[in-house]
């Protein structure tokens, strides 16, 4: 496996494949920790060359998807026979509340993120687009930004949002691996629900008051916070399920949160 981009999912999905005996390479900025640096051209070609599945978890920068511009002709002609991309749920932009699948347009606020997730998918016929809502696992979730005080609940009445615990979007990136099916796949959890709930929950599991309520325009939140609470909508991972076989090992915050602990 190659990874483009080594961050806290592609860490964790390299963990598990490497305990599985997996040869993961990855491409990180620096080169760190025996990575290959991205912008080093004839190593990053030769590992797309000999790679059996290749995965970009790297987001657009302001100039595009950086993977697609530097080797998107090498990841397309590469003999791997599985190609992974991680895009986001945000590509679907508000729904209002309601469900949305992978039919639904993609037509979100980020104009970059929707470009990249349509040329990926586009890129060749064999590409599986993991569209992520909220990551959250080990050392990332409500129960850590209640430790920190950086934990919010807003006062917001209907929001609903969709979630995945990060051992549950490696689960169905490995459950794909025997899986023909490609195209878009939400990875979600099976209960939407208000960040509100998450919150409060985490608390009650730390024997701590929830923190108070506070306005959408209140200037502890600040632009990526605000935009995340502009949006309001539930991913249903029913494809994911039937064509991958995969099923989520936390299928609510409830048990991903008590995992945490």
């Amino acid at each position: 496996m190659l990874i483009f981009g080594l961050g806290y999912t592609a860490s964790h999905l390299a963990r598990r494949l490497e305990a599985r005996g997996w040869e993961v390479s990855a491409t990180t900025r620096d080169g760190r920790g025996g990575t290959i640096r991205f912008d080093d051209r004839a190593s990053v070609t030769a590992a797309i060359a000999g790679a059996t599945h290749i995965l970009s978890s790297v987001p657009p920068d302001d100039a595009g998807d950086p993977v697609l511009m530097h080797y998107g002709e090498a990841v397309a002609c590469a003999p791997a026979r599985w190609i992974g991309y991680l895009s986001s749920t945000g590509v679907y932009g508000d729904a209002g509340g309601a469900w949305v699948d992978e039919s639904a347009p993609v037509a979100g606020r980020r104009p970059l993120r929707n470009a990249a997730d349509l040329a990926w998918g586009a890129l060749r016929g064999d590409v599986r687009v993991f569209r992520l809502p909220g990551i959250y696992g080990p050392g990332r979730s409500a129960l850590d930004r209640l430790r920190e005080g950086k934990a919010h609940r807003v006062d917001l009445p209907g929001q609903i949002f969709s979630r995945i615990h990060v051992d549950d979007i490696a689960g169905a990136i490995i459950a794909s691996f025997a899986s023909d099916a490609t195209g878009a796949f939400n990875i979600g959890d099976d209960m939407p629900c208000s960040q509100n709930e998450v919150v409060e929950g985490a608390a009650a599991m730390l024997g701590i008051p929830a923190p108070p309520l506070i306005a959408p325009d209140d200037p502890q939140l600040g632009p990526m916070a605000r935009a995340f609470y502009a949006e309001n909508r539930r991913v249903a991972n029913g494809r994911a399920k039937r064509l991958l076989g995969w099923q989520p090992r936390y299928p609510t915050w409830r048990e991903g949160l008590a995992a945490c602990r």
